[in-house]
């Protein structure tokens, strides 16, 4: 299992124009790369439909994602877990939890600053016996038992595992500063960066059984015309979760072609699909109730050839 997590990009900003999904077709195109890195903070989040950017991107900007979106599966019912940036939602992706709303801050409290001492995935993983890394996950620095983990490394090390067949179970994998598409960084460089972490993968061989989820942290301040569910709500009363929606590509042999799931997922079903598949406990309330991702997939169907 290998979880690519890129910055800031929300659905119809990258996948509004995408035949048969749920999107937004309408806006202008975005220049690439981005003019400015738009506010997207919780305060900003809960303004964006007057305050957020109404630009999008069209296929010839990301054209191998939209490949992968022909190829494989696309879901278009996919939400940010948390309605704010990027830190809240990079621990949910490990922890299936947040104790903020917001990217830390030298000037908060000390009881809100990090590392913070929740339970996680790949604790989980670990106590299981299986093995995980994080390829470049800065999150990880912020959880007290994983801060100081021989399994942190740099993004770099991921295509060199992957390429020789040595990939660990679970795989949360990070692109360096300017790759990132975290604006204003390019999207078409970071496009690329993403693709050859995929052919690395299949280089080493290890296409037959991995599955690769490509998704985006948080919105980044652009329109989503879709407003997500409001299933619980932050310690002021507002929005906790969900956020936004973003993209989450999935690519598989056993990925339904060409399918658009309309299942709602959150980046906590990504946490679930992993205690699914390898019949771990969750870890709290929110993966007990997130979908699996199952719908994605079609395991009786004649494996799909890996990506060109």
């Amino acid at each position: 299992m290998v979880i690519i997590v890129k910055e800031n990009h929300a659905f119809d900003n990258y996948f509004g124009r995408f035949p048969r999904a749920d999107g937004d077709a309408t806006l202008a195109l975005a220049p690439d790369p981005p003019s400015s890195d738009h506010p997207h903070d919780h305060a900003s989040w809960l303004k964006r439909a007057t305050g957020a950017t109404r630009e999008q991107y069209a296929e010839a900007n990301i054209p191998h994602y939209w490949a992968y979106a022909r190829q494989y599966t696309l879901c278009d019912k996919y939400f940010t877990e948390v309605a704010g940036p990027s830190t809240p939602n990079h621990l949910m992706l490990i922890a299936a939890a947040s104790p903020i709303i917001n990217n830390p801050h030298y000037r908060d409290p000390i009881n809100v600053q990090p590392p913070f001492d929740l339970p996680s995935l790949p604790a989980n993983l670990d106590a299981a016996g299986y093995t995980w890394r994080n390829y470049g996950g800065y999150a990880f620095g912020m959880i007290t038992a994983l801060k100081k983990h021989a399994n942190n490394t740099q993004p770099a090390q991921f295509a060199i595992d992957a390429a020789a067949g040595k990939l660990p179970t679970v795989s949360w994998v990070y692109a360096p500063s300017g790759l990132s598409e975290h604006p204003v960084e390019s999207v078409k460089n970071g496009e690329a960066w993403t693709k050859a972490q995929v052919d690395a993968v299949v280089k080493g061989g290890l296409w037959p059984t991995t599955t690769i989820f490509i998704t985006w942290d948080d919105w980044g301040g652009w329109y989503d015309h879709v407003n997500p569910p409001n299933v619980e709500k932050w310690t002021d009363g507002t929005q906790f979760r969900y956020g936004s929606r973003v993209g989450c590509l999935v690519l598989s042999p056993y990925a339904k072609a060409g399918y658009i799931s309309k299942v709602q997922h959150s980046h906590v079903s990504l946490v679930k699909y992993c205690e699914t598949l390898l019949g771990l406990k969750p870890i709290n309330a929110r993966d007990t109730a997130a979908d699996d991702m199952s719908d994605c997939f079609d395991l009786k169907q004649k494996p799909l050839a890996p990506p060109q």
